[in-house]
């Protein structure tokens, strides 16, 4: 079974600003945010169980996917009943804690 992937507004801004930056200041992988995010997506609608579960965070089931190229973690949580994943946030590693979520 095939999930569908959703990006909240909030996770998508903070891929713009990422993408945008990581363009501007990675020359020699300036689609590098785009292209790790297209294989997560890919990733996570087939296997959505394959993240860690997050610690710490107050949304019952969150995940975190390490991309470790470019980074940054994307969490997300399963929506068995709908077949969706969610993905409210996309965090950068040297943040320390992890988002608010």
């Amino acid at each position: 079974m095939v999930f569908r992937v959703k990006v909240v507004r909030r996770a998508e801004v903070q891929i713009e600003e990422a993408a945008a930056w990581w363009g501007k200041n990675r020359p020699s992988a300036p689609d590098a945010i785009r292209e790790d995010l297209q294989v997560a997506f890919e990733l996570i609608a087939r296997h959505p169980n394959v993240g860690a579960l997050a610690l710490n965070a107050k949304l019952q089931g969150l995940r975190r996917l390490h991309l470790s190229r470019v980074r940054y973690h994307l969490y997300y949580r399963i929506q068995i009943e709908s077949r969706t994943v969610q993905v409210p946030a996309f965090w950068h590693t040297s943040r320390g804690v992890g988002p608010n979520l």
